[in-house]
């Protein structure tokens, strides 16, 4: 009780500890469990024993004979499951040929490239050495996405390496069930039927399972066939059964299995998708939590002297700097991403908790059948796995630097309430190359930015998940455009210094606009017009017009005639570089004109010819 208790405080202590110092929360948990299992029986434990023994050795321990590996896959299941929810066809428009090339071609370059430099440096037999290539083609998701929170890339790019991390998964628990296959099967003749059979085995049940439950589950939602109280635990127990159900019809199909049916159901019409994807998201913490720490734990300190050599930091060194960037640049052939992109991808791959769960299974049943060699698997793995979530967690930061993709200019625009006026709005900027996120509560709203094909979540702006969304590091400009003047004005508190940096505006109120005397500095377009004045002018002029600017003369004459007429509110200043300069309701004078410069409206259309002759006159 003791031992388990232990695990669970010390795993949301780590987790905090990550939080705190912004780092990917796989470091600590790993550390904390080399500490209180190998370290400890070594240095720290009177007795020789692990604080915290995870297999039963017949005196103590949690798990008994394989039930750890049990515990693990089916932990493993739920993560991927939460993974796959948050995999949106919407966002790989522009990068799903790249992300398409990583997980095959990428994984061939790494599964021969690390087999063969394993064989090679560690004298491993082909079969284990392609064992181990096989086991570090995943780049896990629970340790990319906290790296990604905190540093300000362009949509692609963490796009891209959100996918893979995700879908990459499986893949690397194909081929590594193919390779112990190979190992368990006699015969070279024996090897090549049972690895084409397992093959369309896994890929047919695991696919087939996978859709098949997520229609069945969306569809008993939708038609509130289960009650709102046992929406989250059917839905864990509907997961878990097609995990189970998958792997009994096909060893090793259950993540697949898991991964398709969170992809179908996080993009399917679920009424309850955001309440589901909370209850995963804390359930998954808590799981990585316990897993990092038992299966760190479960290692033995000659398991860790067995890399005290030189062979080690050759292996790593080549799997990351030299396998790693092969399979990027090969990948990203002839796609729209320019070469410091590629760098970046290529020096962001840690590996996460699939390799390092795997790698315990396979590497304790390989020992038990007297494999040689066998006993290297999974400290190597967790050598990759530490080793690349070290380097990442302290240097991606830095390297986006280097290379030039950290966006020191954030221009994208994340746009509170997803109302008409702003649908609009962010049509009008999406089409002129701004990256463009509407967030609101209201589902009707998102539904019709979606169908626009806007970027939109359906989130409460209270919601803490919010700065947690990889989606928005790029966002440098906020926009408060809720009916609500509280809920404007506690985005603007809460949320201007991470989304704000280049400008945070809100709606004026009712009770602002009707007082001369008390016009915001955030105030956005018009100080004599609030949420309801946009609505009517959006309602009868459902449109964003451009006006041609000549100098600031003829930019004074348009604001004048648009504050003597309520059918049109300035929102812009477009300079011919695509350049736009937010006019507020603060201060409405724009010092410089430049050459070809719009003035970016909503309402009716001027009478351009009417306005010459005034500037004229």
């Amino acid at each position: 009780m003791l031992e388990l208790a232990g695990i669970i405080i010390l795993g949301i202590l780590a987790q905090w500890v990550a939080w705190k110092f912004k780092i990917p929360a796989i470091l600590p948990l790993i550390l904390i469990g080399l500490l209180v299992g190998p370290i400890a029986s070594e240095f720290l434990s009177a007795d020789g024993e692990k604080w915290i023994e995870p297999i039963w050795n017949g005196e103590k321990g949690l798990f008994p004979g394989d039930s750890l590996y049990y515990f693990v896959s089916l932990a493993i299941s739920i993560i991927l499951f939460e993974g796959g929810l948050t995999l949106k066809r919407s966002e790989i428009k522009t990068v799903g040929p790249v992300i398409t090339k990583l997980i095959t071609l990428g994984s061939a370059v790494t599964f021969f490239g690390a087999g063969i430099v394993a064989h090679f440096i560690f004298n491993l037999t082909w079969d284990l050495s392609f064992l181990f290539a096989g086991l570090i083609i995943v780049t896990g998701p629970t340790v990319i996405t906290p790296i990604l929170r905190n540093i300000p890339l362009k949509k692609d790019i963490s796009t891209v390496l959100k996918w893979e991390g995700i879908l990459i998964d499986p893949i690397g628990a194909l081929v590594a069930v193919l390779v112990f296959e190979f190992i368990s099967v006699e015969g070279d003749s024996g090897f090549t039927k049972t690895a084409l059979m397992e093959f369309g085995k896994i890929v047919l049940f695991g696919t087939t399972f996978g859709f098949t439950f997520a229609h069945a589950l969306a569809f008993a939602i939708n038609k509130k066939l289960i009650p709102h109280y046992l929406l989250n635990v059917v839905s864990l127990s509907t997961v878990l059964l097609v995990f189970v159900e998958s792997e009994i019809f096909a060893h090793e199909s259950g993540l697949l299995a898991v991964v398709v049916m969170g992809m179908v159901l996080g993009n399917s019409k679920l009424d309850n998708l955001k309440e589901l994807l909370y209850f995963k998201e804390s359930l998954s913490v808590l799981l990585i939590s316990i897993l990092f720490i038992l299966l760190s734990a479960n290692i033995n300190i000659e398991d860790l002297l067995l890399l005290y050599t030189w062979k080690t930091a050759a292996l790593f060194a080549i799997v990351v700097f030299v396998i790693r960037p092969i399979a990027v640049f090969l990948s990203t052939q002839g796609s729209k991403l320019n070469l410091n992109e590629k760098l970046f991808i290529s020096w962001v791959g840690p590996r996460g908790i699939v390799a390092a769960g795997i790698a315990s299974l396979f590497g304790s049943k390989l020992l038990k059948q007297g494999v040689e060699g066998a006993e290297y698997i999974t400290p190597l793995v967790f050598m990759i796995v530490l080793g690349t979530v070290l380097l990442n967690a302290t240097t991606a930061r830095l390297f986006a630097k280097m290379v030039g993709v950290f966006l020191t200019n954030s221009n994208g625009i994340l746009i509170v309430g997803a109302g008409k006026v702003s649908r609009l709005l962010g049509h009008y900027l999406e089409s002129n190359g701004r990256h463009v996120v509407l967030i609101d509560s209201n589902k009707n709203n998102i539904t019709k930015a979606k169908e626009l094909g806007l970027e939109a979540f359906d989130t409460n702006i209270y919601s803490e998940t919010l700065t947690d969304n990889i989606e928005l590091n790029d966002v440098g400009y906020l926009m408060a455009l809720t009916g609500n003047s509280d809920i404007n004005k506690y985005a603007i508190n809460k949320f201007s210094k991470q989304f704000g940096e280049n400008g945070s505006f809100r709606l004026v109120s009712t009770a602002e606009m009707l007082d001369e005397n008390n016009n915001p500095h955030e105030g956005l377009f018009s100080h004599t017009d609030d949420f309801n004045s946009l609505s009517e002018v959006a309602k009868s002029y459902p449109s964003i017009q451009e006006v041609d600017v000549n100098d600031k003369e003829h930019y004074e004459k348009l604001i004048d005639i648009a504050n003597n007429d309520k059918d049109i509110i300035p929102l812009f200043l477009k300079n011919n570089n695509d350049e736009f300069i937010i006019i507020s309701s603060y201060n409405k004078d724009i010092d410089t004109i430049k050459e070809n410069s719009k003035l970016v409206y909503l309402g009716k259309p001027f009478d351009v010819e009417k306005v010459a002759q005034e500037v004229a006159d």
